[in-house]
């Protein structure tokens, strides 16, 4: 490995969701606490979601002209061999001017053109994949990359087996503090004495578990020893605040929980998308949970995070068609069999990867020679 006064550089790529972003940030931070000198810059898609997150986290970023293929005909569809060529142009532009001994690539549309273009110059390169299926752009940068981590068994459908690591995916830091359940409850004003329910629905929130919730007003009022924390979502804090179910004393509503560690720690049964992060997450911390994948998602790819819980009781999925009639009342179910709670709990601990980040890191590390 070269001297850290060489200054070793890396570059990620990663965006256009939370779900690509926060690993690249998660394994990053990593690195940094592991090599502190290495230098570590990123590369987005211009006017997306990781253009003003990475930022806040501390990391240079460049911004390619780049964005995805929609399903139906549409004028970006037009645009999109102009903006694939403008942004390889752009990344080997910025590989030759920074020079990286690495490139790291969470998936997203920018990581694309740019771990292409650095597997071209012989630079070493690693995909990191958080979904039981594979995404398109990882897909495509399979056979030019050096090493692929996965989060889950089986990806051998997608990926050349000789490249692949199962790794898990990387969670907040945070999340691993242990924290007291009656600290928890009385942080968000809940009794420790009671169950709880979590559901979130994410910082902008999920449609239709805000309707499901929103359905059950009568089923709530019938269980007042059951409580929820719901998370809105900033998109539906309105709409949902003054709903006869918020104003229940056992229902909790918020537009975004700022501390998901308390609200994990409080809760007995988590309902949630089925997103990559999310779930691991879920393992990470041995919770019990219902999955209610989202439909709008490429390739279904949350119902197949799903299911690879559930095959292994580690989980309980609900179509998104089925949630609004029966969420609630299959989750008052559950959470009211504590045996049944503790065996979802245990069975996600078993699928948990608690060294998914410093593994991931170490790997990009081996890389540099």
């Amino acid at each position: 490995m070269k001297s850290e006064t060489k200054h070793i550089k890396i570059i990620f790529s990663g965006g256009g969701t939370g779900g690509h972003i926060f690993p690249a940030i998660a394994i990053a931070n990593k690195i940094k606490t592991l090599r502190p000198q290495v230098k570590i810059s990123f590369v987005g898609a211009k006017g997306r979601m990781e253009m003003e997150r990475v930022p806040k986290a501390g990391y240079v970023i460049e911004g390619l002209w780049i964005s995805g293929l929609q399903r139906k005909f549409t004028l970006e569809n037009l645009l999109f061999p102009f903006k694939l060529i403008s942004s390889l142009w752009d990344a080997r532009r910025i590989l030759k001017k920074e020079r990286p001994d690495v490139v790291v690539g969470t998936g997203g549309y920018a990581s694309g053109p740019l771990l292409r273009q650095a597997a071209s110059m012989g630079i070493p390169c690693l995909i990191q994949e958080q979904n039981a299926y594979a995404g398109l752009t990882n897909k495509w940068l399979a056979n030019t990359v050096n090493k692929i981590c996965v989060a889950y068994p089986d990806m051998e459908r997608y990926f050349p087996v000789e490249k692949l690591l199962e790794t898990g995916n990387p969670v907040r830091e945070d999340l691993l503090k242990s924290i007291d359940k009656t600290e928890a409850c009385q942080y968000y004003g809940l009794n420790p004495m009671f169950p709880v329910i979590l559901l979130t629905g994410g910082s902008l929130g999920a449609r239709t578990l805000n309707q499901a919730i929103a359905a059950a007003t009568e089923i709530l009022e019938r269980h007042t020893k059951i409580q929820v924390l719901w998370q809105c979502g900033k998109l539906y804090e309105e709409a949902y605040s003054k709903e006869a179910t918020a104003k229940l004393p056992n229902v909790k509503i918020q537009a975004f929980l700022d501390r998901m560690d308390y609200a994990y720690s409080a809760a007995d049964l988590v309902i949630s998308r089925a997103g990559a992060l999310t779930i691991a997450e879920i393992c990470l911390l041995g919770k019990a949970s219902i999955l209610v994948p989202s439909p709008n998602v490429a390739e279904d790819h949350q119902t197949k995070n799903a299911l690879a819980l559930a095959s292994r009781d580690a989980a309980i999925v609900i179509k998104d068609a089925d949630a609004v009639k029966s969420l609630i009342q299959k989750a008052i179910d559950i959470i009211s069999q504590k045996e049944t709670c503790f065996e979802l709990g245990v069975n996600a601990k078993k699928m948990a990867y608690p060294n998914a980040t410093k593994v991931i890191a170490e790997e990009v590390l081996k890389l540099i020679e």
